[in-house]
């Protein structure tokens, strides 16, 4: 019996070896028969069609010749292109009767793309052999310093890369078609809360200078240790997360109407590190109290209550330190793919590494990581809000708000960036020069303190879609939460006045 089931495994293993890759001979034979005798017929295909992607080798040799002559403006036929093809037996044929029946056995020019989509179609599904042939082949004989985990990220990039080449819909489009869809997104913003075209920040004055944060743009973050970057970043991430809202589409799938899901990389804190930071924010608790479990009753019950509205929300983290940005892309897609994603945020930039060795140019190195961000933030169609360290040179001036030119390594963040943003707090300064009590400039000082108090300034330094300009927030320090500022007009009227 057992010699039975075995030569049945082997029977079926040959029958799978022995079966041929898919490809269609005639509707290659058919597409290059249109094209020698219509070169028209060429441009309907030549936005996406490559000589590889033909099974046949004598196909892709004269897709390749008749691609280079109608590029040059000259004529492709069956006689201007057997110069070029040499000479080989096709079935008994020569190269110039196997032209000549192309062309006498063409179809009409109207299928031709057809025919294109066909064998392009045919050509990713052989990619995709290729890549389950690779998989399977790497996974038994992988090397001792490759990690499984190793080889699915490899996996996931190479279909990722086949997903991008896998599709012919890209090119020119009417100027119509891109109206339409301006119209569309002005329709959403107005039935939006907020009446805003990208997605809320929960902050009515950041919004209003921004107009929320929009799909595809690359949105930097930055400001100096202690400025409250992260806090902003998680302030902004949750507020999104609590608002989303998604609205089940006739295809079965759901589409964000409100809020967004969130996917965090925290690059430096642990998860546990950043939920504490979050509920924190929510419960109005220190967090250096939680973790000392220096909580009242009261407080314990504001925190179980935040934990378990938190529960619920879309909000999804990814704790690994030291990824590479191929890492990051290929995590970011998958979360896209499986769970939704309507906004990245990653922090901090100067984490994450590229894919050259260590020790070749940082410069190089970040220019790769900021423009794999962007084109992440294009290819997902959603806004990447990337954090950034500041140079030490802010210190060295006595006014310390940053400039574009403080951000670390800045060409290629301030180039390939959509909006660039600072944080900064006048208080954080001012308590380090506080002078002798008692004395003129203590007095001084202590009413700039009290201005300064509880403020802190988002200065947007770049915005490709609007203006830049300080947006002025409310920072309780206690528990690193950003708000509104509950300005003196904004205040209800007050009986008597």
């Amino acid at each position: 019996m057992a010699t039975a089931n075995a030569l049945i495994t082997h029977l079926s293993v040959a029958e799978t070896n022995f079966r041929e890759a898919p490809g269609n001979i005639e509707a290659e034979q058919a597409l290059l028969g249109a094209i020698l005798v219509n070169n028209e017929a060429y441009y309907r295909v030549s936005d996406f069609l490559l000589p590889e992607h033909f099974i046949d080798g004598t196909h892709q040799r004269i897709f390749e010749v008749t691609s280079l002559l109608i590029k040059q403006g000259k004529l492709a036929t069956p006689i201007t292109l057997k110069t070029f093809l040499g000479d080989a037996d096709l079935g008994g044929l020569t190269v110039s009767q196997y032209l000549a029946r192309l062309a006498a056995e063409a179809t009409t020019i109207i299928n031709a793309e057809e025919y294109g989509r066909t064998i392009y179609d045919l050509a990713i599904r052989r990619h995709l052999i290729n890549i389950g042939e690779d998989l399977v082949n790497v996974a038994f004989d992988a090397p001792v310093d490759m990690a499984p985990r190793e080889q699915i990220e490899d996996a996931e990039r190479r279909l990722y890369e086949l997903a991008e080449k896998g599709r012919y819909d890209g090119g020119f489009q009417k100027f119509s078609d891109a109206l339409t869809g301006a119209i569309d997104m002005a329709d959403a913003a107005f039935k939006r809360e907020g009446k805003l075209s990208g997605i809320s920040t929960g902050l009515k004055d950041m919004d209003k200078t921004l107009g929320g944060l929009q799909p595809s743009d690359l949105v930097i973050l930055a400001g100096r240790p202690a400025m409250g970057k992260t806090s902003l970043a998680t302030n902004i991430a949750f507020n999104i997360a609590k608002a989303y809202k998604g609205e089940k589409q006739p295809d079965g799938s759901i589409k964000t109407v409100n809020g967004g899901i969130v996917g965090f990389f925290s690059l430096e804190m642990s998860s546990e590190q950043l939920a504490t930071r979050i509920i924190a924010e929510q419960a109005g608790i220190s967090s250096y109290k939680i973790r000392r479990g220096d909580i009242t009753d009261d407080e314990f019950f504001r925190l179980t209550d935040a934990a378990r509205q938190m529960q619920t929300i879309p909000f999804y983290i990814d704790q690994t330190g030291g990824i590479s940005i191929a890492q990051l892309t290929a995590r970011a897609r998958r979360l896209k793919r499986q769970r939704g994603l309507d906004v990245l945020i990653v922090d901090y930039l100067q984490l994450l590494s590229g894919s050259s060795k260590k020790g070749e140019n940082r410069v190089q190195e970040l220019t790769e990581i900021t423009t794999g961000l962007k084109a992440l933030a294009k290819e997902l169609n959603v806004p990447v809000v990337a954090l950034s360290q500041l140079s030490r040179q802010v210190e060295t001036r006595d006014d310390k708000r940053p400039q574009l030119s403080d951000l670390r390594e800045s060409g290629s963040i301030e180039q390939d960036a959509d909006v660039v943003m600072f944080v900064y707090r006048e208080e954080y300064y001012l308590k380090m020069k506080m002078p002798k009590e008692g004395t003129e400039d203590h007095f001084k000082w202590q009413a700039d303190m009290d201005e300064a108090h509880g403020k802190a300034e988002v200065i947007i330094g770049k915005q490709r879609h609007g203006p830049t300009g300080t947006v002025q927030l409310a920072f309780q320090a206690e528990v690193t939460r950003f708000a509104d500022l509950a300005e003196e007009d904004r205040m209800p009227e007050r009986i008597g006045d």
